[in-house]
C-alpha cells in the first residue's frame, strides 16, 4: 500500500505536469508580441497622447507592430499640440517607415494635432481629423526666460564661465545679443524649412502655396481638408473603418489596443528622477519646441 508521502509527492509531479501542459499550450497560440496568433485579422491602435518630448515609447510600439506579421494595419491616434523637433521626426520616420513597408498606417486626428503632432501624421497614408480638430500651426518656436530683473530686484548676480561666446546662449539671467538672436533665427529657420519641405513632400501642396499658410496659424480640421492637409473628415472610429478598408481586411477585425501607461507615487519617488529633471530644465532654459 502506498504511503502517504508518495500519494503527496505523486500530486505534486501531476501539479506541475498539468502547469507545464497550460504553459506550453499559451506558447503555441501566443505571438512575441503577446497576441493571440488566431486567423482574425487584427488592427493595431496606437495612441499618441500629450506634448512629444519623448519618442521612445511611440516608436517602440510602431516598430513592435511594423514587425508583426499578425498585425495587417496600422491607426495612429494623436491628441498632441506639438512638441520636440528632435522626437518629432523620429515618430514620423517610424511611420514613414510603416508606410513603405506595405503595412497601412492610418492617422486619425482628436481634439488637436498641431504642429509636431501634425508632423508625425504626415507619415501615414492617410490623415483623418474631425472637423473641429484643431491642427495645422506649421512652423517652429523658441522661447527663452529672462528673470535677470527679477535677480536684481532680489540683490542675485550670477557668474558663468564658458568655453566660447555661445555656450550660455539663451540663459535665463541675462538678455539674448544681437549676435545670439541672428544665431537662434539660424537654427529655427534651419528646422522651420525640415518642416516645409516634409509637409511639401508628403501632402503634394506647391511650396509657394504651403510657405503662405506655414506661418504658425492653426486649422480646424475642415479648413486643412480644402488646404489638402488631411485626407478626410471623420471620428476615431471613422479611421479605424478606413484602415479596415484599405488594407483590404474583415470588418469584423480585432482592434488591438496597449493600456496607457499610468504614472503614480512610486514613478515620482522611483522613476528616472535624473532624466526628468534634465527634461524639465532643458525646455525651461532652452523651450526649443515645434508647437
Amino acid at each position: 500500500m502506498a504511503k502517504k508521502s508518495d500519494w503527496i509527492i505523486g500530486g505534486v509531479i501531476l501539479l506541475f505536469m498539468v502547469i507545464f501542459f497550460f504553459i506550453f499550450i499559451s506558447l503555441l497560440f501566443i505571438s512575441p508580441e503577446g497576441d493571440f496568433m488566431t486567423s482574425q485579422d487584427k488592427v493595431a491602435c496606437v495612441e499618441l497622447y500629450g506634448p512629444i518630448l519623448n519618442s521612445k515609447d511611440i516608436v517602440s510600439q510602431l516598430k513592435k507592430y511594423r514587425k508583426n506579421k499578425s498585425i495587417d494595419a496600422i491607426v495612429l491616434r494623436i491628441e498632441s499640440p506639438g512638441g520636440a523637433i528632435g522626437a518629432s521626426q523620429e515618430i514620423y520616420e517610424e511611420v514613414k517607415k510603416i508606410r513603405e513597408s506595405g503595412k497601412i498606417i492610418v492617422a486619425s486626428m482628436g481634439n488637436v494635432a498641431a504642429s509636431g503632432g501634425y508632423y508625425v501624421a504626415c507619415g501615414a497614408d492617410k490623415i483623418v481629423a474631425n472637423p473641429g480638430t484643431v491642427t495645422g500651426s506649421i512652423g517652429v518656436i523658441a522661447e527663452f526666460f529672462n528673470i535677470s530683473e527679477l535677480a536684481d530686484k532680489f540683490g542675485l548676480k550670477f557668474e558663468t564661465v564658458k568655453s566660447g561666446k555661445f555656450k550660455d546662449s539663451g540663459s535665463p539671467f541675462r538678455t539674448l545679443t544681437t549676435e545670439e538672436r541672428k544665431y537662434f533665427q539660424k537654427l529655427i529657420d534651419d528646422s522651420f524649412q525640415q518642416f516645409v519641405e516634409v509637409v511639401h513632400k508628403e501632402r503634394g501642396i506647391d511650396k509657394e502655396k504651403l510657405l503662405k499658410i506655414a506661418d504658425g496659424r492653426i486649422f480646424t480640421g475642415q479648413q486643412a481638408k480644402e488646404l489638402n492637409l488631411v485626407d478626410e473628415l471623420g471620428s476615431y472610429e471613422d479611421a479605424i473603418s478606413l484602415t479596415i478598408k484599405m488594407a483590404g481586411i474583415s470588418e469584423d477585425a480585432r482592434i488591438i489596443r496597449e493600456k496607457r501607461k499610468i504614472f503614480n507615487i512610486f514613478d515620482i519617488l522611483f522613476g528616472d528622477i535624473e532624466e526628468t529633471i534634465f527634461r524639465l530644465r532643458y525646455n525651461m532654459i532652452f523651450g526649443y519646441l515645434i508647437k
